[in-house]
């Protein structure tokens, strides 16, 4: 004697096929880009890379170019033969390795100085929100992103100059403080995106708040601390006004403002200038190209909550 079990929709094909058929109706469609979409993308990426390399090229050109060719005028000539003199005469000129040296110092105290201060700042002001005081610190800090350095240059150079900070250490102070602003709202929003329980596990097991900033949250933050570290550096490596205005003496002046210096001699070398600016600007190129996936990722996610 054989029994049977009753099974949901029987033994009729057509209802077990119910539910496969309903989710097909359901799942999403991909919609595919047409062809007339696809080369309008593709002709304004090509439009929008050529914009962006073709000054690279010129410069490049330029810079490996004899002096005869260089006058020449023919801006887009490849250089024939291949000359380095530009290079050397820039390396001379600009006293390269002392102000080199004095950018990257510069550079680099004010990145690292950034990145410290906003995050430790973005974390007491994200988890003491419903504090009147720290919420109005974060008010404070975004009013200050409308006051930029050319307002306020005039009262900066006399108080560097009163405390004994017309040096590159008083660069370095201004720099931090005037990326405070635009560092703390970055950190802020991607901080709003970490769960608050993985400090709460690190509390119960008897972590004191600054143990639990540099062990659990801190690390956390490396994607954003890698987008504003890029930010700050950027802005620290190609600064001309800031030093130009607070560094008294010219053997301290750093790289961007060493090449404004010698902007006449290289009026007429235009493969010196070159050559000069091509130096000045491979650092940067190197430090972006080695963290942009980092700046990509801290972007992202401090956009979504």
């Amino acid at each position: 004697m054989q029994t049977t079990l009753d099974t949901p929709g029987g033994d009729d094909p057509a209802s077990s096929r119910e539910p496969l058929a309903s989710s097909e109706q359901v799942r999403p469609t991909r919609r595919r880009s047409s062809p007339a979409r696809t080369w309008i993308v593709t002709i304004l990426l090509v439009l929008g890379a050529c914009v962006v390399l073709l000054p690279f090229v010129v410069a490049v050109s330029m810079a490996f170019k004899t002096e005869a060719q260089a006058v020449q005028g023919q801006a887009f000539a490849l250089p024939s033969p291949w000359s380095i003199e530009g290079f050397q005469q820039a390396w001379t000129l600009t006293s390269f390795p002392r102000s080199f040296a004095i950018s990257l110092v510069v550079t680099a105290s004010a990145t690292v100085g950034t990145v410290l201060l906003s995050a430790m700042a973005s974390y007491a002001i994200s988890r003491n929100w419903n504090r009147r005081l720290f919420r109005w610190s974060f008010f404070y800090l975004l009013a200050a992103m409308f006051l930029p350095f050319p307002v306020l240059a005039l009262s900066q150079v006399k108080l560097t100059g009163m405390v004994g900070l017309a040096n590159p250490g008083g660069v370095v102070l201004l720099h931090i403080m005037f990326q405070m602003s635009f560092s703390v709202l970055l950190f802020t929003a991607f901080l709003r995106s970490l769960p608050e329980e993985l400090e709460e596990s690190a509390r119960i097991d008897g972590a004191s708040t600054w143990r639990t900033f540099w062990t659990v949250v801190f690390p956390l933050m490396m994607p954003m601390a890698a987008t504003v570290g890029i930010f700050a550096m950027l802005k620290g490596w190609n600064d001309f006004m800031m030093p130009s205005m607070i560094i008294a003496d010219p053997a301290l002046q750093t790289l961007p403002v060493i090449q404004q210096v010698f902007q006449d001699q290289f009026s007429n070398n235009y493969h010196v200038s070159f050559a000069s600016y091509l130096l000045a600007i491979v650092p940067a190129i190197f430090a972006y190209v080695l963290s942009q996936r980092w700046v990509m990722s801290g972007l992202t996610q401090g956009a979504i909550k």
